[in-house]
């Protein structure tokens, strides 16, 4: 059995199902303690929570320490909940495992205890196995929008649609920096209005139709003018660099090599688009865009290129992210433009 997602361990801590022992592993941070902060109120009242909670670095504890703080009592509670972060700061041979291990094997009933892996660390299997093991990836993008939605209530303002739209589409799929953002929002705009389109471009700095978003939607239409003109636009954005522009075209060019090779296929109109929305569910790319209006743009898109075009934007953008992260180039801009104009040259040697 693989992982739970984080959609699923946290609807079930919301209904009040809270598990012995969780295992978070994956590379959101943030996601990580949204799940801690729910398991925490799931387990605890308030009211004892000052005496029954315990949030410990790994770098902190020993396998004594380690035993000491798991087989404590709860005082005045059933339970307490002990949360050791940073798993991946005790070394592999180090005592401290054993410890850990041998709790596992028996766990208390009357402890949850909640363990977090680092970002970017590979997962303990044996871990994984003994415990509730939660896989944190990049939530997809309905999700993301909900996520919005809930820290927005949290912070005490409220998006209008467009308003959300726009913050998810010009910030990315970034947590932190959206979180950062809605902080923002919040301490200059109040919870008097729903927060506006306008005072999101105006807090974020991003104008509407100048997002990385849109630069894609430019390429993937073949309209080299506008393409060019948002490269300038987006490029100085805060938060936005010539690497994350062209990993964001490099998911957009495969994306569209799958609708040409299903379209190539036989698949037309619709079943073209469903195809491609399956596959999109099963890669779960990383990114704020709705998958459904994705694979409708991609199905759409398709027809506008061939196979051999695609090949060709596909090695041509890898070559602009080589050059990018060589230290012998330093004109991003001018590299990102190189590669739109080289797709367009093949567009007309077509």
């Amino acid at each position: 059995m693989g992982p739970s997602r984080f959609e699923s361990a946290y609807r079930n801590v919301q209904q009040g199902e809270v598990a012995p022992v969780y295992y978070l592993t994956g590379d959101v941070d943030v996601l990580k303690d949204d799940l801690v902060a729910g398991i925490v109120e799931a387990a605890l009242e308030p009211s004892t929570r000052d005496f029954n909670l315990d949030v410990r670095s790994a770098s902190e504890l020993d396998a004594p320490g380690l035993q000491t703080l798991v087989d404590t009592l709860p005082v005045l509670a059933p339970r307490r909940v002990v949360v050791i972060r940073n798993l991946e700061q005790w070394r592999k041979n180090a005592r401290v495992w054993d410890a850990l291990r041998s709790y596992l094997a028996r766990p208390a009933p009357s402890t949850v205890l909640v363990l977090v892996h680092g970002a970017g660390e590979p997962p303990d299997a044996g871990l994984a196995k003994a415990a509730l093991h939660v896989d944190v990836e990049q939530p997809a993008p309905s999700v993301l929008r909900r996520w919005v939605e809930q820290r927005a209530q949290r912070a005490g303002i409220r998006l209008d649609a467009q308003a959300l739209e726009h913050l998810v589409r010009a910030v990315g799929p970034d947590l932190a920096h959206l979180a950062t953002e809605l902080e923002k929002l919040a301490a200059a705009i109040g919870s008097e209005q729903p927060v506006s389109v306008e005072q999101v471009v105006r807090m974020v700095g991003v104008n509407r139709g100048e997002t990385v978003e849109d630069w894609l939607e430019a390429v993937i239409a073949r309209d080299l003018p506008r393409a060019l003109r948002l490269t300038d636009a987006v490029l100085p954005q805060a938060g936005v660099t010539a690497v994350r522009m062209v990993i964001a075209l490099g998911t957009e060019l495969v994306g569209l090599r799958l609708a040409r090779a299903l379209a190539d296929g036989g698949l037309s109109g619709g079943r073209l688009e469903r195809g491609v929305f399956d596959q999109l569910r099963r890669a779960r790319p990383v990114g704020g865009r709705n998958w459904e209006l994705l694979a409708r743009a991609w199905a759409a898109a398709s027809a506008r290129w061939s196979a051999v075009e695609l090949d060709h934007a596909i090695r041509a953008a890898y070559q602009a992210d080589l050059a990018i992260k060589s230290t012998t180039v330093s004109d991003d801009r001018a590299t990102l433009r190189t590669l739109l104009l080289a797709m367009h040259v093949q567009e007309a040697a077509a």
